[in-house]
């Protein structure tokens, strides 16, 4: 059945109940139900570098299902029950796809990602109490080993360190090179370590345990957005074959084959795109170990496309803006489908990116603590650019005004609410406190709960679901509310600015005051000057003119292309509290800006010569943000 409209997604839905639609009970029965109709068909390719003629690792399904096999009867020998969790700090691989499918195959498996420090990454295995954790072996040009030796020396729960060596991936001379280069990783916890393909290699094919039947957490994934300190939010294994079940109704063929660049720590790359493929039978590419940001992927993606026969590309729109930048300089014909996710696709870069590939774009929205898809702009029918398209078949979307808690009316603007089989009712996060007041009950409170996004947005009359704004993201000046997206709409409409990032940086009298961030294409000249007159001709309301504009070479971003709003407000107290120290003659500095997790942003002060507390808090006392003495 196609999926052009509300009315297509209604038929979808009026089919059957979720609960008859017959969806595999786990990732291994799913993983066993493809190795039995499509055995000899490619499952997975993992590309090392990114050249077009660069050798390749392919499992067909019926390997990869052996290994995944081997992988989990590793993880219960290593005393991993149901309820114990396997944790991951890995680039792509093929080791990663198989720790992935293997550690929740054998308990709940649990990505982190390398770019986070060290004591988040502690935080995380010790919230999760992760008791093996997969990780790589130490390698040139990265410090994923060193961190993973400083977290576990913070999470004594971990009794079992599993190292990915790369260099099998790598041929020639440099095999030879880089064990003498590798980096020398100082070890200081007691855990044991042991290398993952020997490990594997001495396991059965096939499953040494029952799998379980009943549902269960599989996955925690930490979020990865723009709020702060990480979360670990759960995934059943019903939300996760939910997620793969819509992608083989509403999207792909077992004939297709999608590139994924994304990091597989991310519910993007793993949930929506591996269980995509994991659910239809389509053989999915990871290029690099970065993914896209890794050595000549951007050059050479147009050329990865046409080696690989892509059918259906994932993406974001900051990879889109790149790509751009480059020309098409292959046969990219096999192509069909652009699934563009993570933020919001400018008009813009959208027009530019169908005329140059000429592919369809689908813009879709989810979120970590929903197990990922909410909504699609429908790939058969009309794409209403700049919305999030139609919620999926046997996903509630609710509008729900924030202060009353009533729900609102068609384009009436309120906080984004979702109930789907991937929603876990009442239990998203790991921490029970952490769920206080993250749902609304439906009409029947017994049956149903409603996930309450944090996104601001409202439901169009033909039922195109459109982001406004984050509810945390409110710039509140003087009692007024601002909405960032307008600011950042309004200067994203200029021809020089790539992206813009718009927050409330602290002040005196109003509390805060509209601050900009851009970062602008290549090659681009526009002037601070120049980009704030436009904006003030482009901006609705006087109070949301931005008080300051910066240009950044490149602006903050999360591995999958959302700007990091964090590291802008950070940027913005750092600026307006050293200026407002400086002015008062106070012999002190701002020489970081941290995290609390009862406080939020805290300004960490140095002082610079003889100064009181008194003469801090006569100076900074107007403002809200909290400050301290550095250590």
């Amino acid at each position: 059945m196609s999926f052009a409209s509300m009315a297509d997604r209604n038929a979808i839905e009026n089919e059957r109940t979720w609960e008859e639609r017959g969806v595999a009970h786990s990732i291994w029965e799913q993983l066993g139900r493809n190795a039995d109709k499509h055995a000899n068909r490619n499952a997975v390719t993992f590309q090392m570098f990114s050249g077009e003629n660069d050798p390749c690792e392919t499992l067909n399904w019926a390997d990869l299902q052996g290994k995944v096999a081997q992988t989990a009867n590793l993880f219960r020998e290593l005393g991993v029950g149901t309820d114990d969790v396997v944790a991951f700090l890995l680039p792509n691989s093929m080791e990663t796809v198989l720790t992935y499918l293997g550690g929740a195959v054998a308990g709940i498996v649990n990505p982190i990602n390398p770019l986070l420090d060290a004591d988040q990454i502690g935080a995380i295995l010790k919230e999760t109490g992760a008791k093996v954790l997969v990780t790589l072996k130490a390698f040139p040009k990265t410090d994923v080993a060193q961190k993973a030796a400083e977290a576990v020396d913070h999470a004594p729960n971990v009794k079992t360190v599993v190292e990915v060596d790369l260099l099998k991936y790598i041929g020639g001379i440099k095999r030879l090179i880089v064990p003498m280069i590798r980096p020398k990783v100082k070890v200081n916890h007691g855990a044991r370590i042991i290398d993952f393909n020997k490990s594997i290699a001495k396991q059965l094919t096939t499953l040494t345990f029952e799998d379980p039947k009943e549902d269960r957490p599989a996955a925690y994934f930490h979020t990865g957005g723009t709020t702060g300190m990480p979360k670990v939010a759960q995934h059943l294994n019903s939300g996760i074959l939910y997620n793969s079940w819509l992608g083989d109704k509403l999207l792909f063929e077992p004939e297709d084959i999608l590139i994924c660049p994304l990091p597989l720590f991310h519910v993007f790359a793993t949930i929506v795109s591996l269980g995509a493929s994991l659910g239809s039978g389509a053989h999915i590419v990871f290029p690099t170990p970065q993914g896209y940001r890794g050595d000549g992927v951007f050059d050479n993606f147009w050329k990865l496309v046409e080696r690989h026969k892509v059918t259906f590309m994932i993406t974001v729109p900051t990879a889109m803006s790149a790509l751009m930048q480059r020309p098409v300089n292959a046969d990219i014909s096999s192509l069909r489908l652009a699934f563009c996710g993570s933020a919001p696709l400018p008009l813009e870069l959208y027009k530019k990116f169908e005329a140059a590939a000429g592919v369809t774009i689908c813009e879709g929205y989810g979120l970590t603590e929903a197990t990922c898809l909410v909504s699609i702009n429908p790939p058969e029918g009309e794409k209403k650019v700049g919305s999030i398209g139609i919620p999926f078949p046997h996903t509630k979307v609710r509008i729900i005004d924030p202060h009353t808690h009533v729900d609102l009316g068609t384009d009436e603007i309120g906080e984004i609410c979702v109930n789907s089989p991937g929603v876990y009712e009442g239990h998203t996060y790991t921490e029970a406190a952490k769920n206080a007041d993250l749902f609304y009950p439906g009409a029947n409170v017994k049956t149903r709960q409603y996930l309450r996004t944090g996104d601001l947005g409202r439901i169009d009359e033909d039922g195109y679901l459109w982001i406004t704004g984050r509810a945390k993201d409110l710039i509140i000046r003087g009692g007024h509310n601002i909405d960032p997206a307008e600011i950042e709409e309004a200067l994203a409409g200029h021809h020089d600015v790539a992206f813009a990032g718009a927050i409330g940086q602290p002040d005196a009298h109003a509390g805060e005051v509209p601050a900009a961030f851009v970062e602008l294409v290549e090659g681009a000249t526009a002037t601070v000057e120049e980009l704030l007159d436009h904006a003030k001709r482009h901006i609705h309301e006087r109070a949301a003119y931005p008080k300051h504009l910066e240009i950044m070479d490149e602006l903050p971003k999360t591995a999958v292309g959302k700007i990091f709003k964090p590291d802008l407000r950070k940027s913005a107290i750092t600026r307006i509290y050293n200026m407002t120290l400086s002015k008062a003659n106070v012999a002190a500095e701002v020489t970081s800006v941290v995290e609390d997790k009862k406080l939020g942003l805290v300004a960490q002060l140095s002082k610079t010569g003889d100064v009181s507390d008194e003469q801090v808090v006569s100076a900074l006392g107007a403002f809200t943000r909290p400050w301290r003495w550095a250590d």
